[in-house]
Order: C-alpha cells, then sequence, then structure tokens
C-alpha cells in the first residue's frame, strides 16, 4: 500500500518489526494504524505490500534485506522512516533494512495493556526498543528516540512525535548540502559576523561571494521601464505600504531585487546574506531591507549584514515550521522584567510574520546625516506567536549552535520606535544571555515560528553532526 507524498510534504517510509514467538497477529493491527496517523496528519506514506514479507513485517535478515531493496527501488520518495514495533521486534532483521537508508529513523513501540498482559496479547515492545536501539548504536546508525517511551498511534501523543519527527526530517534533507550567495565583503565595522567558510563547507554549506560592484553594475543597466522592474515595483508597492516612497527610489529598490533574483536564479542560491550598509546608501539611495522581508516571505531565507551565521539557522528554523524565519537583534530590555527583550531590525523581517502591513520609510538611522538616502526600511511590529530561536558561529573548524525557545507577546512598543521590533518572553532569560555572550555568540539572533527545539536538536546533533551547546 502506498500513499505518496507531494513534494511539499514530508513522506516516511512505514516498517513494522516482528519476532517470531510474539503475537503476530498484532501486525495487522499496526499497518493499519499507523498508515492512518499518517494520513490523518497530512504526511504522505510509502509501505510495502504485506506479501513481500511472512505477516507484512522484518524478522529475520533475509527479510530485512527485502526491505532494503525496497527502499532502494523507492530512493528519493521517502524523508524519513517509521520503524514501528506492534511486539518486541528483531533487531538483526532491523539492522539489515535500515542501515544505509540514509535518512533518520523514528523508532515507535506500542504500549501493553492493563488486562491484556497474557501470552496472546503481550507485546513487550518496552524492552525491545532497547534491543533495537542498542545494535543500531553498535553499527553507527542514527535515530530517534521521542518521548513517551512507549506510544500508541493513534494518540495526541504520537501526532506531537510525528510533527516534531516531520520537522527534523525536513531541516536534515534542507541542511545537508544547500548554497548561501553573499552579496558584498563583510562590513568591516562588524567584526561579530565573521565566518569560517571552510568550516561551513565541511558542513555541506557552500558560500558563493559577489562585489557590491557586480551588483551596481547590474542596477545600472536596467531600463525603468523594463517589464521585469515595473512588475517588481509593482509587487512592492502591493505587498506593504510603499505610498511614502519616492518614485525613483521606487525603481531602485525593484532594480536592486531584480538583480537579487538574478543571483538567486543564477547561481541556484538557497539563502542570500546582503552588505546592506552603507554603500547601498552612498551609491543607490535605498535600504535593501523591504526587499529582503519580500524574500523571506517567498521562502528564500535572507539575512542582512552578511551574517553568513545568521542565514544558517534561519534556514533551519523555515525548513522546521515551514514559516519564514527572521534576523534580529537583542536589542533592548523591556521595563524592568528580566524575562522580556525588544528583538527589533531595521524591517527584513517577512510581513506574514508581522501584526500587519509595514510602512517603508526612509531609513532614520541614515537620514541622520543623510535625509533621502536610505528608503526601503520596512516599518512594523512582529505578531505574537510562540517562538524558537537559534544562532551559530564558526569555531576551530566547527559549526557550533544554541537553540531555546520563548514567545513573542502583545506587549506594547511606543509608535516613535523604529523599524521592525516585537517583544519576546525568554524563561531564565538573563543567565542564557550571559551564556551567550561569555560563548562567543553574536548580537544577532534568529528566530522562528512555533516550539521547535525538539526538533532542531535531534536534526543538529544526531543526524548533521553539529556542536550543539544548551544555554539554559
Amino acid at each position: 500500500m502506498t500513499q505518496a507524498g507531494s513534494p511539499e510534504r514530508t513522506t516516511f517510509a512505514l516498517y513494522f518489526g516482528n519476532r517470531g514467538f510474539f503475537p503476530a497477529s498484532l501486525i495487522a493491527g499496526a499497518r493499519e494504524e499507523v498508515a492512518k496517523a499518517v494520513g490523518d496528519a497530512g504526511y504522505g506514506f510509502l509501505m510495502p505490500p504485506a506479501e513481500m514479507t511472512r505477516y507484512g513485517a522484518v524478522e529475520t535478515r533475509e527479510e530485512g534485506r527485502a526491505y532494503a531493496e525496497w527502499l532502494a527501488a523507492n530512493r528519493g520518495r521517502y524523508d524519513g522512516v517509521i520503524l514501528s514495533m506492534p511486539n518486541f521486534s528483531d533487531e538483526n532483521g532491523a539492522i539489515a533494512a535500515l542501515q544505509d537508508c540514509g535518512v533518520p529513523i523514528l523508532l515507535q513501540a506500542y504500549p501493553d495493556e492493563i488486562g491484556k498482559m497474557d501470552f496472546e496479547h503481550r507485546r513487550d515492545s518496552y524492552c525491545g526498543k532497547f534491543s533495537i536501539a542498542d545494535v543500531f548504536h553498535q553499527y553507527g546508525l542514527p535515530f530517534t528516540m521521542l518521548e513517551p517511551h512507549v506510544v500508541h498511534p493513534l494518540t495526541p501523543a504520537f501526532r506531537r512525535n510525528l510533527d516534531d519527527f516531520a520537522a527534523t526530517c525536513r531541516v536534515v534533507k534542507g541542511m545537508r548540502r544547500f548554497s548561501i550567495g553573499c552579496i558584498g565583503a563583510r562590513t568591516t565595522a562588524f567584526k561579530t559576523v565573521r565566518f569560517d567558510e571552510i568550516a561551513l563547507q565541511k558542513a555541506g554549506i557552500t558560500v558563493e561571494t559577489f562585489d557590491l560592484s557586480d551588483l551596481f553594475r547590474r542596477v545600472a543597466g536596467m531600463s525603468d521601464t523594463a517589464a521585469r522592474v515595473t512588475d517588481k515595483r509593482d509587487r512592492l508597492a502591493g505587498y506593504t505600504n510603499c505610498c511614502k516612497v519616492p518614485a525613483d527610489k521606487m525603481l531602485t529598490l525593484a532594480k536592486v531585487g531584480v538583480a537579487f533574483d538574478d543571483y538567486i536564479d543564477e547561481y541556484r542560491l538557497d539563502t542570500v546574506a546582503i552588505r546592506c550598509w552603507t554603500e547601498m546608501q552612498a551609491e543607490l539611495g535605498i535600504a535593501p531591507c523591504v526587499l529582503l522581508s519580500e524574500l523571506n516571505d517567498r521562502g528564500v531565507v535572507s539575512s542582512c549584514e552578511i551574517d553568513i551565521c545568521s542565514a544558517v539557522t534561519m534556514r533551519a528554523l523555515q525548513l522546521a515550521s515551514g514559516r519564514p524565519a527572521a534576523c534580529l537583534d537583542w536589542n533592548n530590555n523591556y521595563g524592568d522584567d528580566p524575562d522580556k527583550v525588544i528583538l527589533f531590525h531595521c524591517g527584513p523581517v517577512a510581513q506574514s510574520l508581522m501584526t500587519e502591513k509595514g510602512e517603508v520609510t526612509d531609513h532614520k538611522m541614515f537620514a541622520k546625516s543623510q535625509p533621502g538616502c536610505g528608503w526601503g526600511s520596512n516599518e512594523g511590529r512582529i505578531a505574537a506567536f510562540p517562538t524558537t530561536l537559534s544562532n551559530c558561529k564558526t569555531e576551530d573548524g566547527k559549526l557550533t549552535v544554541y537553540v531555546t525557545e520563548g514567545e513573542f507577546t502583545t506587549d506594547p512598543i511606543e509608535k516613535e520606535f523604529f523599524g521592525c521590533g516585537g517583544v519576546c518572553a525568554i524563561p531564565g532569560l538573563q543567565k542564557k544571555l550571559i551564556r551567550l555572550g561569555q560563548g562567543g555568540f553574536r548580537h544577532h539572533t534568529t528566530i522562528g515560528v512555533g516550539h521547535l527545539k525538539t526538533a532542531l536538536d535531534e536534526a543538529f546533533v544526531r543526524y548533521l553532526g553539529y556542536d550543539v551547546v544548551e544555554i539554559g
């Protein structure tokens, strides 16, 4: 039985274990129940035909090899494997089946029921889960175990497991190999955003670099009336409130936006990081904030200030949640509340993460000395939602990441506060800030929608090999 997943949704290959002297009658029910749970949760699944092995499960090494061949025939159609244990299940068949699967594996074990502990009904999956986990560990095969230790597929607890595991699978698939476009050199004033390109490459992350002079050349060569330029101008005008932007600045913003799109298409970039000041203000009279906002809403992760490391964790957060991520400053205390902080940036936050449409303004920081040189800051407020905060550093050849969780609140920020900001409540914030500062992490953090720490930790540590530090 196969329910093929669409390209947009996570798809699982289903595996069912068996051990001969346990009740095989439980396997047919597991095939039906796990398939129903996965389908009802909105995920795709692939399940081998019941007649492929005895009882439609894997017990022996030979059955494991048959399952491995079935997986190989379906390579590229699944993002993870759910290893279901209706009973104790055999570890030799499991390792033969999954040793070369190349994707995350979730171990799910059925619970026993009080009143059904006789020989005909007892499962012992509680114990069998350790047996398979031990052998996978011996073979160096990474796998995922989530709470609770045993769980019935048709329960809310398993639905949460599915969602966490699906997020892990998306992160692993999307982070194993991707590219970042670095448009411009690191701003001299910001040594905080230094990065080690070779350390990133070892993690499968390729950085492609482009000089701002090339961007300016592309912009200068574009006609004001070119269809792509006017289409981009119209898109920006509909995307956010641009009514105050002078017509010539709207055209320049549109041209820079078209140039960004060209870099992304020509070099097949998955993410970009932009040198956003001060040359763009001096040469073009714009700030690209709103362009990054629009890119993030289109699913192209975009960070400012050439913060390559923030682009890395933004991509992970976007993959995990399916929603845009953002790069923000740890910017202001919120009164005397020790667990609240105003997170802010000038305007690259995706419109969909804001309370309402922003307003494009002349960047107030640049307007202090040269009014009219910074049109493009998309000002507004970040909406209330549960959030995950993460960032990374490259140090000593390693990629080191932190992940923590919080909540954006509805607490007000006065109208005069420049840029796009939101109040975030983070338990134990003061100790976390000390750990971040003493640990060499930057003044930026990246945020995603939802509580994603379980999924991200699993992806980063177990499957991607990042060095994850706990900040409390």
